[in-house]
């Protein structure tokens, strides 16, 4: 089943001449297939490579005109994929779309913290940038039904939405998918970039971490259990946010002494990924942590979707000391909005103390029977 990405309407309309798209991501998450699908119907002509091979490297390293116009002269648009193995990639494309200024240009790479770092200050004013998450829900319902995709909604928060996962025929092929996944990818860059040689002290962490999904995290206790400087699990949390493994949500505070800021609360970018750092693959109605899956399912779905609308919305979590608390705070167009998730039946109203501090807010319930205006893009639930 072929999956239209909703990526692929931002890609269109991002390139242009004299500008670098940049389109990052998680290591399989269909950047390559993307950009290779829109190249099928970009009219004109396109040189598509790897910054992984040594001519092209060499090409875009060179500091000469001539031998950028020479080599690239010629084409409407070059595509380099992995364009993070090319030292200096950012000055490198700066110098060609100078030379060059009717050239489209498509770069994409999945390590995120070298590619990202090598090319936005040098493009500044000349580049975009698409970010391709794993599977959308929205995705998967524009292929066939929302009725369809809302029957496998179980399988989303167990597997993840991965594509190579999420298209595996059977659990054994998506056990193995996943596997794969976890195993030959997941860590890669991050391990690569830090040199290390053991990724135990990765793996431990994303375990602590998997089992405090909508709950503030302590970066020393975190620190004490692994038995390494505080300092060590910021630059891991850091590398693995950056290389699209987890993501922090900060505290919302604006009026009250009351509200928790310092510390924030972690999630995956994908529920596969979850479940298999924790080794719990379980259904979730066979699962005490049903809520916490549901969460971090619906918190990455938001996530997606914010990212391919090009919303500038900005999100956190809100709690009290006296634990009043609420999952999920959006503000945008200085518009704000709450919401909880349930994966049971209960309705909770919004706490007292959010109602007085912030009237003008609207409040909702994001639950299984009632999630597909917070995942699909239609608005928000209806407020309290």
């Amino acid at each position: 089943m072929y999956i239209e990405r909703k990526a692929m309407a931002q890609l269109a309309e991002s390139v242009k001449p004299g500008r670098v798209v940049a389109v990052y991501g998680p290591r399989q998450s269909g950047k390559t297939t993307l950009v290779r699908k829109y190249l099928k119907t970009f009219r004109g002509k396109v040189f598509a490579t790897t910054g992984e091979d040594a001519a092209t490297a060499d090409a875009l390293r060179s500091s000469s005109v001539d031998a950028l116009r020479q080599r690239f002269g010629d084409l409407d648009l070059l595509f380099v994929d992995e364009a993070q193995t090319v030292h200096g990639i950012g000055q490198a494309l700066k110098l060609l779309v100078d030379s060059l200024p009717d050239l489209r240009v498509v770069v994409s790479g999945s390590s995120s913290f070298e590619l990202a770092g090598q090319v936005g200050e040098p493009l500044v004013g000349r580049k975009r940038t698409i970010v391709l998450f794993p599977l959308a829900f929205a995705e998967i319902a524009a292929a066939d039904t929302i009725a369809a995709a809302s029957a496998r909604l179980g399988e989303m928060l167990r597997w993840g939405m991965y594509p190579e996962v999420w298209l595996a025929k059977g659990e054994r092929a998506k056990r193995e998918a996943l596997r794969e996944l976890v195993e030959g990818y997941l860590f890669k860059d991050v391990i690569a970039f830090e040199s290390l040689r053991n990724s135990d002290k990765i793996r431990r962490l994303l375990m602590l971490v998997a089992f405090q999904i909508g709950k503030e995290v302590s970066l020393s206790e975190l620190a004490a259990n692994l038995g390494i400087a505080r300092q060590t699990v910021e630059r891991y949390l850091d590398l693995l946010e950056k290389t699209f493994v987890v993501y922090r949500v900060n505290g919302f505070s604006r009026n009250l002494r009351s509200e928790v800021v310092k510390m924030s609360r972690w999630y995956f970018n994908d529920n596969g990924v979850l479940n298999a750092v924790t080794g719990n693959l379980r259904a979730p109605e066979d699962r005490a942590d049903a809520g916490a899956l549901w969460e971090n399912w619906a918190m990455a779905e938001r996530r997606k979707l914010l990212a391919w609308t090009g919303s500038g919305a900005r999100r956190w979590f809100w709690r009290t000391y006296t634990q009043a608390e609420i999952d999920s705070v959006e503000e945008e167009d200085g518009h704000l909005r709450a919401w909880e998730f349930k994966w049971g039946r209960k309705t909770p109203r919004a706490p007292l103390s959010w109602r007085e501090a912030y009237p003008d807010a609207s409040f909702g319930v994001v639950a299984p029977e009632n999630m597909i205006p917070f995942v699909c893009g239609d608005g928000p639930p209806p407020a309290e």
